[in-house]
């Protein structure tokens, strides 16, 4: 359970998290726009992407259930 102590670490967290899932949205569309080339990287960097905005959607919950106490 989150404590009201923790809800900076977690926005901070979470500020870091949106940050890094701007850059690797832009990752994916960069691949994208090279495809063919680069092509290797797509399944990497789509699943970092994934893991990213996992994590984001997590911590929001966690924050909107603080609070709502």
């Amino acid at each position: 359970m989150t404590t009201s102590d923790e809800i900076p670490q977690l926005q901070t967290k979470l500020k870091k998290l949106n940050s890094l899932a701007t850059r690797l949205k832009l990752d994916l569309h960069d691949l994208a726009e090279d495809l063919p080339v680069g092509w290797e990287q797509i399944i990497e960097t789509a699943t970092a992407t994934y893991n990213t905005y996992v994590e984001i959607h997590r911590l929001e919950r966690e924050l909107a259930k603080v609070d709502a106490r």
